[in-house]
């Protein structure tokens, strides 16, 4: 019988593909994934942090099933529908108050993301956009228009985008350094060839996750708040991958000491569904009707799931759990480097973990890191890694991931680490899977 791996293959275009090893799952409980040969594989990503209370959770699934028993349409384009507005109030009762105006439902990070690019330049007349180099902030035409991430490479910018450095303390000389650095960069653009008066917004990522995991130095954010408050430009956070609980708070920009003007929501929202959000004030979401839709956009089944991925994180303080066992992972990690001298830097927040793979002098280790996580996939362990150089693993499990889990995740690494190190893991194992 055809494996379902090969099927996939046959079948699906490769084009949606971002594969690492051959992967072929057939269900999945709490923070684990079955594959087709019944094997368990504890599940360190979580399908990229999108499943954000693991698999099959049962709130989900309950929320999900009334829905669908009495469906209210399937959209909220042409008419309300009670749980596409119930989630809309939820969003805008955990948001700041600049940033509590209105909300815009979407399936993605990546769709959200692009209807916000489109709205600030629309409504404010402002031309210019600023975002980081190595920033991820979606796949679809105009959300990578704004990014600056490398796999994006050949895909037309937006015309007033602008990329700036994100400070990177690991590679920048300690994180005063790195921190000042990119400051004095911003200075240089706002005086010369970037007017300020000119910018709709700022992108920004409160932990840089394709881009590799990047943890900001502390009060940089609060400097380029500072800018952007002084010349009237919208900070707009990108939570897609990290917010929700996953960093240790409910937000990740509340590490960074700052109120953004707009979030952006996806991935873990929906708890495995497709749903996205986008909130800011009324002058911006209101900006024009059929601005920004599609058929499904405020689909009643996505946004009930929305409801109880929130309700659950609130009732359970999975925040603080994610801080707690997020604190126990990263000090694994940790006990783990000084033996593995592929480990460089370890850094994240909360259950939002990136281990950077290095040679001499810091030199990005890629063809180990993608033999790192293939040869852990075998053991039973489901990571990926990103990063603008292919070299740091991610980790973003279930919210509910649990310690004992999470020292189970470690010893599997730790194996697949030494592994490499030795040399036992070929080259031609890792030849078909392109990764990043």
């Amino acid at each position: 019988m055809t494996g379902l791996y090969e099927r996939d293959a046959r079948t699906l275009s490769s084009m949606s593909f971002l594969r690492f090893f051959p992967q072929a799952v057939t269900g999945g409980e709490g923070s684990y994934l079955f594959d087709e040969g019944g094997r368990r594989l504890l599940d360190l990503s979580a399908s990229w942090g999108a499943a954000s209370l693991g698999h099959s959770h049962p709130a989900v699934r309950l929320a999900v099933d009334r829905a669908l028993s009495n469906q209210a349409g399937a959209s909220h384009l042409s008419g309300a529908n009670l749980p596409a507005v119930e989630l809309a109030e939820r969003l805008l009762s955990i948001v700041p108050e600049r940033a509590a105006g209105r909300v815009w439902l979407g399936h993605s990070g990546s769709d959200a993301n692009e209807t916000v690019a489109r709205a600030v330049i629309a409504a404010t007349g402002r031309p210019r956009i600023i975002a980081f180099k190595g920033a991820y902030h979606g796949g679809t035409v105009g959300s990578m228009a704004i990014s600056g991430h490398p796999a994006q490479e050949g895909v037309p910018k937006a015309g007033g985008l602008t990329l700036v450095p994100y400070p990177n303390a690991y590679r920048d000389g300690g994180p005063e350094q790195a921190s000042a650095r990119a400051l004095a960069h911003l200075d240089e653009l706002f005086a010369g060839p970037v007017p300020p008066e000119e910018v709709a917004a700022f992108f920004l990522e409160p932990i840089q996750s394709d881009g590799g995991m990047i943890v900001p130095p502390l009060d940089f954010f609060r400097s380029v708040e500072t800018l952007c408050h002084r010349y009237g430009i919208l900070v707009v956070s990108d939570e897609v991958k990290v917010g929700l609980g996953r960093s240790g708070r409910l937000h990740a920009f509340e590490h960074l000491g700052i109120e953004p003007d707009i979030i952006v929501f996806g991935k873990g929202l929906g708890g495995g569904l497709p749903i996205s959000a986008a909130v800011g004030p009324a002058a911006i979401m209101n900006h024009r009707a059929a601005f920004s839709f599609q058929t499904v956009h405020g689909n009643p089944v996505c946004a009930s799931a929305a409801l109880a991925v929130l309700d659950t994180i609130e009732r359970q303080d999975l925040a603080t759990h994610a801080a707690r066992v997020g604190h126990h992972l990263t000090t694994l990690l940790e006990e783990l480097k000084s033996s593995h001298p592929l480990v460089g830097d370890i850094r994240g927040r909360g259950l939002a973990v990136g281990v950077e793979l290095v040679g001499d002098a810091k030199a990005p280790a890629r063809r180990e890191t993608a033999k790192v996580v293939y040869r852990a996939f075998e053991l039973g362990l489901v990571l990926y890694y990103v990063g603008i150089n292919s070299n740091v693993l991610e980790m973003t499990p279930s919210l509910l991931l649990s310690a004992e889990e999470a020292a189970t995740a470690i010893e599997i690494l730790d194996r697949a680490l030494a592994d490499v190190e030795a040399g036992r893991v070929a080259d031609n194992v890792v030849a078909g899977f392109a990764g990043w």
